[in-house]
């Protein structure tokens, strides 16, 4: 599915590692989307502060500290435009699954991720909040 630039969601991902977040940005990109990446938490929680636009965000779960994925997800929660919120890990536990249920994260990815399940999952999320946006509710 290709969209114009226009109506392209942005995502933001975020990945301590470089040849994750191009890979990622790569596929969406080639798929309509418009991506921001960070490679860390602390450039996460920037991008998050400086633009209230993002569609979706996908996280790495242990960066540059074990679970700091949470942070990001935490701040992208309490944007006003309410972005999905996608966590990925390669090591996930009962303990940092859980806290991701908490607060209320939309989807949790296992790595290696499924990259067609991923897109499925990112557009069917950000079809929902569009409808709820735009049906009213919060």
């Amino acid at each position: 599915m290709y969209m114009a630039a226009s109506e392209s969601p942005l995502l933001l991902i975020v990945d301590d590692e470089v040849n994750v977040t191009r890979t990622l940005q790569m596929v969406f990109e080639r798929h309509g989307y418009r991506v921001k990446t960070a490679l860390s938490c602390a450039d996460a929680l920037k991008k998050l502060g400086d633009d209230d636009s993002i569609d979706a965000v996908i996280t790495d779960l242990n960066m540059e500290r074990e679970d700091i994925g949470l942070n990001v997800a935490r701040a992208a929660r309490k944007l006003k435009s309410k972005p999905a919120v996608i966590i990925c890990t390669g090591y996930a536990s009962v303990s940092n699954s859980q806290s991701a249920l908490e607060m209320h994260v939309d989807y949790l990815a296992i790595k290696p991720v499924d990259l067609e399940q991923l897109l499925s999952a990112v557009r069917r999320l950000i079809a929902l909040r569009a409808s709820t946006q735009n049906g009213g509710l919060k």
